[in-house]
């Protein structure tokens, strides 16, 4: 009987073990790959993100974290470019709030970021929230929907980019006016 009860709680440790790591894992496939063969699966109130390296590794069982070896900035243009071309989805992106405030000193490095990161995104509309706030946006999204975060290597604070998604074929104004149509009942 003892042999039974330990074999039971070895198996359910390993299980545990395995549940823990389906979250997170290390891509050899360029990120190019990776998206497109993620994009067509992914909707409305999906995520992508991409991380610097420092960026927690979250439990939500819809994160999925994949760490690659590829430039941050690189990786940001890759999403940016397959977003272009999906119709079934675009993009509201936020970024860290924070990264207008780190100091050059604190964090060599971030003015060239933010110079390129600029660059990448302009045109584009861009909401800035608090970090905390938006790993919270995520953390209550993974709940239900499939987060997709890229961790790359970077080591400048508060340079994550975030795609929340949406329909890409219906617009907010339409989503809007249907709403309002049916509160009138017709």
């Amino acid at each position: 009987m003892k042999f039974k009860a330990l074999f039971s709680f070895i198996l359910s440790i390993c299980c545990l073990f395995a549940i823990g790591a389906q979250g997170s894992r290390t891509e050899n496939m360029n990120v190019a790959s990776l998206i497109q063969s993620r994009l067509p699966s992914l909707g409305h109130r999906n995520w992508i993100v991409v991380a610097d390296s420092a960026y927690p590794l979250q439990v939500s069982a819809g994160v999925e974290t994949i760490t690659v070896n590829e430039d941050q900035l690189s990786v940001v243009k890759e999403v940016l470019n397959a977003l272009a071309k999906a119709k079934h989805v675009r993009p509201h992106i936020y970024c860290d709030a924070e990264m207008d405030f780190v100091s050059p000193k604190n964090a060599p490095g971030i003015t060239s970021y933010k110079k390129s990161l600029t660059g990448l995104l302009k045109g584009k509309s861009v909401d800035k929230m608090l970090h905390e706030q938006i790993i919270a946006k995520l953390d209550e999204a993974g709940k239900t929907f499939k987060v997709l975060l890229i961790k790359t290597p970077l080591t400048v604070p508060y340079t994550s980019v975030f795609f929340q998604l949406e329909c890409g074929y219906w617009s907010d104004a339409a989503e809007k006016e249907m709403r309002e149509a049916m509160q009138k009942g017709g």
